[in-house]
């Protein structure tokens, strides 16, 4: 077989270049991935029961960008969903990220009116503030307040989903749990919010339905040997696996998913309960409040962290610590020598967290910087 490129991956980055290549220059596209399936972790399926779950946890669409979102509305109609999650603290279940409602709920109210006016009078209404910036305020209310939300919501969520404390991970995890200084209990403020109206699976279905492009399921690039001929290749599976782990393994945390139907038509209030202090599981979540669907049972899905085993489960989240950081480019310099001949990109090449519109974003641009202006230079 002979094309004009191979990818390696079918997620979202592999996909997107994927479609743009095969409509945009009209070049022929071998798309392969180890799984079963395409779509990477946004994989989703109806299981036993009609209900459309996600295989490898919930993938909540969310984005600012125009251009991405115009981009994948031309492959789905999309269902308006705002996302909502409680966490359970102290018994209750409040808000997260917290804000002046879960401060209402958690606190007397005479305490929770005068820390409101504290918050309003030192950051403002509708800030994002990060939780590590508010234990560092001179006002000792605020800073007690900022230590009982550190304790209570992110502390033991953050040792359970990545095997250490905060202080030993980049900063950018903290400011990922905000408090957020408004009453507005969505857990996403993005502009546009919504799920792809018959499920991610056939979103991928229409991207990749081109007859430029050939996928190729259960096949791992090793196993090709000189079965495919090609001009240049995108890989977008593990950058230190590519180069044959030279400097090492990059550590990852990974998860595992228990699916439970329950005989009722609605079990949580939110689309996710966190569960940052009791039991082995991070969060739970009723697959129906994602898609819309009425049935008289329910799916949910537990979510539990554990550590990255090579071969054994799946690389989920690249670990945010310097030492790491200073691996990853051991390997970003190998890839500057390919010349452009292989380009590497997604969230295990380029050992970073995407978003899936961040994924999606990082494709185009890869298209546009470099695959379409290379062609046509």
């Amino acid at each position: 077989m002979k094309v004009d490129w191979l990818i390696v991956g079918a997620g979202f980055t592999g996909c997107t270049l994927a479609e743009r290549i095969a409509t945009q220059l009209d070049q022929k596209v071998l798309l392969i991935d180890r799984r079963n399936h395409t779509g990477g972790n946004a994989y989703d399926h109806y299981d036993k029961n009609g209900i459309l779950v996600h295989k490898y946890g919930p993938h909540i669409f969310h984005t600012n960008s125009k251009k991405v979102w115009d981009y994948l509305s031309a492959f789905t109609e999309w269902r308006p969903y705002h996302h909502h999650v409680l966490g359970v603290i102290e018994g209750k279940r409040v808000p997260v990220p917290f804000n002046l409602n879960s401060l209402e709920m958690l606190f007397p109210r005479r305490m929770a009116e005068r820390l409101e006016c504290a918050l309003l009078e030192a950051y403002g209404f509708g800030v994002k503030v990060p939780i590590l910036k508010m234990r560092e305020n001179s006002n000792t209310e605020l800073r007690n307040l900022a230590d009982y939300i550190y304790k209570n919501v992110f502390y033991n969520y953050t040792v359970k989903q990545w095997d250490l404390k905060p202080d030993e991970l980049d900063p950018s995890v903290t400011g990922r749990v905000p408090v957020y200084i408004s009453r507005d209990d969505r857990y996403f403020q993005d502009t546009w919010q919504a799920m792809p109206r018959y499920g991610y699976s056939a979103l991928f279905e229409r991207m990749l339905n081109h007859r430029n492009i050939r996928v190729l399921l259960n096949t791992d690039v090793r196993e090709l040997g000189g079965l495919v001929q090609f001009n240049r290749m995108i890989y977008t599976g593990p950058v230190d696996d590519y180069f044959d782990y030279m400097h090492g393994h990059l550590p990852y945390r990974s998860l595992r998913f228990d699916f439970v139907t329950a005989d009722q038509e609605r079990v949580q209030d939110a689309g996710t309960v966190n569960y940052p202090n009791d039991y082995d599981f991070t969060r739970i979540t009723e697959q129906k409040f994602l898609t819309g669907q009425r049935s008289p049972v329910s799916t949910l899905v537990y979510e539990y962290p554990q550590p990255y085993m090579p071969g054994e489960n799946e690389a989920y989240y690249p670990i945010p610590r310097e030492e790491n950081r200073e691996q990853y480019n051991l390997y970003l310099q190998e890839a500057e020598k390919l010349n452009g001949t292989v380009l590497l990109a997604g969230r295990l090449a380029d050992y970073k967290y995407y978003n899936m519109d961040q994924a999606v974003a990082r494709a185009l641009k890869l298209f546009e910087d470099s695959v379409a202006r290379g062609e046509s230079a």
